[in-house]
This record gives C-alpha cells, sequence and structure tokens, in this order.
C-alpha cells in the first residue's frame, strides 16, 4: 500500500537540507521561502517557460507535466517598426504585456506561478547549470556588457520582471555562453584571440540528457557528440556533463550552415578585408547571414532547396540563383563539414563516444541525418531528434531547481 505523501514532510526535508549547506544554502533558503508563501511544497511545480526571439516569443505555461498553453507569437514588421536602430531591450514593455495576456487569456492566476525561467543571454561565461536571475545579471543582459545586445537577452530579464508579479523565483539555465572548455581546446594558435564557447547549450545538453535516460543511465556517466543544427550550427564533445571542446557557429567556426561561412581560409579572408570592396558590416553579413548555403545557392531555406534538388521546380519568388546539381552539391558540402566535424569532436573523446545525436530544425530533413549517418556511424550509435527541445528543457531546469535548490548557481 502506498501512503499519500504529506507536503509538509518534504518542506521539513528541504529546510533539513538548506540548514546542513550553512553559508551555501542561503539561496535554497531563500527559495525554501518562495515556496513556503504557496502553503505547501507542490510535488509538480507550476512554471512559466519564456523563450525569446528576434521576431518572436515562444511561450509555455505547464501546471505539473499539464501545459496550459504553448504557442509561438511572431511579430509583424509593423509591431517592431517602433524599434528599428534600438537597443532590444526597449522591447520589453511590448513583450511583457503580450505574456501577461497570454497569462489572463487563459485564466493562470499569478500567485499560482511557482518559478518562471527564460532563456540564457549573453552574459559572462559560466559553467553550466541553472542560475537564479539577479541585479547583476540583469545589468550585464540590458548593458550588453558581454556578446552585445542579442534578443536570447530578454529571456532573464522578462523572467524575473514576471517573477516579480508572481512573488516567486526567476531562473535561466544553460545559457549560449556555457564555457567548459578543457585548457587545449584553447588554443588556436594567437595568443590574443583565443578560442572561445558559444553554441546551443541548453539543446544539446538537453539531448544528451535524454539520451542518456534511454540507455539506463545519466548524463554525467557518457561522452557523447551533440550536433545541434539550425540557421546556425554547434556540434560538441561532452565528456562526464561537460562540453569540454566545441564549434562556436555563432563566430563563424566549424561547418558552414545554412546562413554561416563557418572556418573559412585565413589568407583569403584577410585579402578580402583590406581589399576595399568590403566594409566591416559586409565581411560580417558573409560571415553570419549571408554565408553558407545562402551564398551558394541564394537561400538559407533548406525545406524549399531540397524541393528545388528533388522536382526542379522553384517556388513562386523564390531567391535560388543555382542549378538543381549545384543546390545538390552545396547542400552535401555542408553535410559532408558536419560529419568531418563530428570525426574531429570523436578525436577529443580518444574514440570512446557513447553516442551521437543529431538535432535542431535541419534534422527534420530525412536527407541530412540520413547522410551524416552514412558517414560517421561506424563512430556509435545515432539518435536523431529533430527540432527544437528548449522548452521543455528550461522547464525540466526550472523544475530541478525547485526539487533541489542547493543545486541553483549564483551569478556574479
Amino acid at each position: 500500500m502506498t501512503l499519500p505523501i504529506d507536503p509538509k514532510d518534504i518542506l521539513g526535508k528541504i529546510k533539513k537540507r538548506a540548514r546542513a549547506l550553512g553559508p551555501a544554502g542561503a539561496r535554497a533558503r531563500k527559495m525554501l521561502e518562495y515556496r513556503k508563501q504557496r502553503g505547501a511544497v507542490s510535488m509538480q511545480p507550476n512554471i512559466l517557460v519564456i523563450n525569446p526571439g528576434s521576431t518572436s516569443d515562444d511561450i509555455g505555461y505547464y501546471r505539473g507535466n499539464k501545459p496550459v498553453f504553448e504557442v509561438t507569437v511572431r511579430y509583424s514588421l509593423t509591431d517592431l517598426e517602433p524599434y528599428e536602430g534600438k537597443n532590444v531591450t526597449e522591447q520589453l514593455p511590448l513583450r511583457k504585456k503580450l505574456i501577461l495576456d497570454y497569462l489572463i487569456d487563459h485564466k493562470v492566476p499569478l500567485k499560482e506561478i511557482d518559478a518562471v525561467i527564460g532563456r540564457g543571454g549573453f552574459i559572462r561565461s559560466v559553467a553550466g547549470g541553472v542560475y537564479e536571475v539577479n541585479d547583476q545579471m540583469v545589468s550585464d543582459l540590458e548593458t550588453g556588457r558581454y556578446g552585445g545586445i542579442h534578443p536570447c537577452n530578454l529571456g532573464g530579464i522578462l523572467a524575473r520582471e514576471i517573477a516579480k508579479y508572481a512573488k516567486c523565483p526567476s531562473f535561466i539555465a544553460n545559457p549560449v555562453v556555457i564555457d567548459e572548455l578543457q585548457p587545449l581546446a584553447r588554443y588556436s594558435g594567437m595568443p590574443e584571440n583565443p578560442r572561445i564557447s558559444i553554441f546551443h547549450a541548453l539543446s544539446q545538453k538537453r539531448v544528451a540528457r535524454l539520451i542518456a535516460e534511454k540507455q539506463g543511465t545519466i548524463y554525467e556517466k557518457v561522452n557523447c557528440i551533440v550536433c545541434h543544427g539550425g540557421g546556425g550550427i554547434s556540434i560538441g564533445a561532452h565528456r562526464k556533463g561537460k562540453v569540454v571542446d566545441v564549434s562556436n557557429g555563432y563566430e563563424g567556426e566549424g561547418p558552414m550552415t545554412p546562413q554561416r561561412s563557418g572556418t573559412v581560409p585565413c589568407a583569403g579572408l584577410t585579402a578580402m578585408c583590406f581589399s576595399g570592396k568590403y566594409t566591416q558590416k559586409d565581411i560580417r553579413l558573409k560571415m553570419r547571414g549571408k554565408g553558407g548555403l545562402a551564398a551558394y545557392t541564394g537561400t538559407y531555406d533548406v525545406k524549399e532547396l531540397e524541393e528545388f534538388i528533388q522536382n526542379g521546380k522553384k517556388r513562386p519568388g523564390s531567391l535560388i540563383c543555382c542549378t538543381r546539381e549545384k543546390a545538390k552539391e552545396a547542400l552535401d558540402a555542408m553535410i559532408y563539414q558536419m560529419s568531418k566535424e563530428i570525426g574531429a569532436q570523436a578525436v577529443v573523446l580518444e574514440g570512446k563516444v557513447d553516442f551521437i545525436a543529431l538535432t535542431g530544425g535541419l534534422m527534420h530533413s530525412k536527407y541530412i541525418p540520413h547522410e551524416i549517418a552514412r558517414q560517421v556511424g561506424w563512430i556509435a550509435p545515432i539518435y536523431v531528434f529533430p527540432g527544437s527541445e528548449e522548452k521543455d528543457a528550461l522547464r525540466d531546469a526550472a523544475r530541478r531547481a525547485l526539487e533541489n535548490p542547493s543545486m541553483v548557481k549564483h551569478y556574479s
């Protein structure tokens, strides 16, 4: 016979654990107070997830495991026109109102929310994990002190703003600037220009954790390679819970992508920079925005490109500017470079690879994961997770933080 769990017993156990941690338990005790205000500790907490993008917000609210709503809200050019050329933080009132409106429309009382978690933005380089949003983090996100202002910076700020109304904790988890690189991985050949870690950390760690559990183990005990393929591509070597090496797809490392050039010949790039033909903005666009498949074929829409390769027909208004043969060759070149980078990360792990994970929007294609598997399947078993796991990753991170407050890290 299974006895019902008394929330007071759970509360007592958490309180005892927080006291045992001494000074290190300050954050645990603070979050405990948040939860005491609700009269009991919920075994299935209610969590609001906020994942902002350049022209959209991905929002989800969950009562325990049940989604109340999951929505991707896209902003029109008219919506964003007043903010053109301004700091992205100017959009906070617009985006905050939209989130609050959704909560009102779905009759979600603010007092029932146990935690709000946002996508992590460009803060200083940190180790992986869950961080409570504090004044220092908000300041760094607002000013773009590290890496500039990106729409994902709004995640932590919005989470804290909503959490103030709900009187609950606010978090970010596994931001793009996670840095767990091993020392040798930092060498670039130029001491003034070391390799840095910027990648799809949230997605990569989520998928690796899921597959490890599927194999009957935990993420902290496996070696794996994770490839996230979208507009940008990052491929990381995960060793026992840490990403010890990774291609920095944001800054132009690794394979070319639908929009980015990836690693390019240094001498040729230097010559272009000093030729007088290009401005710094032109070069940056060639590296990120108009590089990769967009530069070779005219489009970064991989689905459209695959349709053209298969039937030779272009969509109305298509930007494709090459033949079917050239389009296929460019797509195959991207896949070749992705496979080559996976092979390189296998060397980082000295061939001891438990599995390879392929995730991100590119993996909705049947052709791309099939070709990657054909080229690198001999290294380790391959798992394919099409699309993004980011909302689920954020929700689960907030849940773990509430269940075990001592795991929450402090940003300073």
